[in-house]
């Protein structure tokens, strides 16, 4: 065989791998857009609740869970350094009954200040569920960030029962729109490196996680 026709057989057959990776990746990408937008199901009552920040109506969805007694206690995980709960009360809209939720609801929040990545989230939501011996937990996100975030939360508290509870967020509500494909894909590839088991090794290396 010709050195030319060994060069067409490598080249015929790295085109095939790649439209073949990216048969795979597309389909993959589709089922993630459709379960990326499947509505909220109201979880059962837990001992706690988890909401991972870094989008719009996430703290709100987890103070409307925590005011009707679904979970006992809540951290909001991965809060500003300087934060505390009247600052993030400011800026909340009402979340419960119309009202802004009472004073001693606050009592029960605690404000995880050193998470940011989705791995640090997880490992911050497992020192606060052991310190406050919770065997359930609901896990607040984004709809398109909600399958890591249960995949790192389960990987460090392998014994309590997770709830997932996906909000959909502005991005997702035109989720066809370039700039939320961008975002879901991002999420996507982030999502394969994680099942992959390399997500935690690119977080060793210095490689932030906006937690989306």
């Amino acid at each position: 065989m010709s050195g030319r026709a060994a060069a067409a057989r490598f080249l015929c057959g790295a085109l095939a791998g790649l439209v073949l990776f990216g048969g795979i990746w597309a389909g993959g990408f589709a089922w993630f857009v459709h379960d990326a937008l499947r509505p909220a199901v109201m979880p059962p009552r837990a001992d706690g609740i988890v909401v991972l920040t870094g989008g719009q109506g996430r703290i709100e969805a987890s103070l409307r869970l925590l005011a009707d007694a679904r979970g006992r206690r809540l951290l909001i995980s991965g809060v500003a350094p300087h934060a505390t709960p009247a600052s993030v009360a400011v800026r909340l809209q009402p979340v419960a009954r119309g009202a802004m939720p009472p004073p001693d609801m606050w009592a029960r929040v605690t404000l995880g200040r050193h998470a940011t990545s989705t791995i640090g989230n997880a490992d911050e939501t497992a020192a606060w569920a052991r310190d406050n011996a919770i065997r359930s937990l609901i896990v607040v996100t984004a709809g398109y960030h909600i399958r890591r975030a249960m995949m790192e939360i389960g990987r460090t508290l392998p014994d309590v029962t997770l709830y997932p509870y996906p909000i959909q967020p502005p991005v997702l509500r035109d989720p066809y729109h370039v700039s939320s494909l961008r975002v879901i894909a991002t999420e996507y590839d982030k999502w394969i490196l994680a099942s992959l088991g390399l997500a935690r090794d690119m977080d060793a290396y210095g490689r932030r996680d906006s937690g989306e």
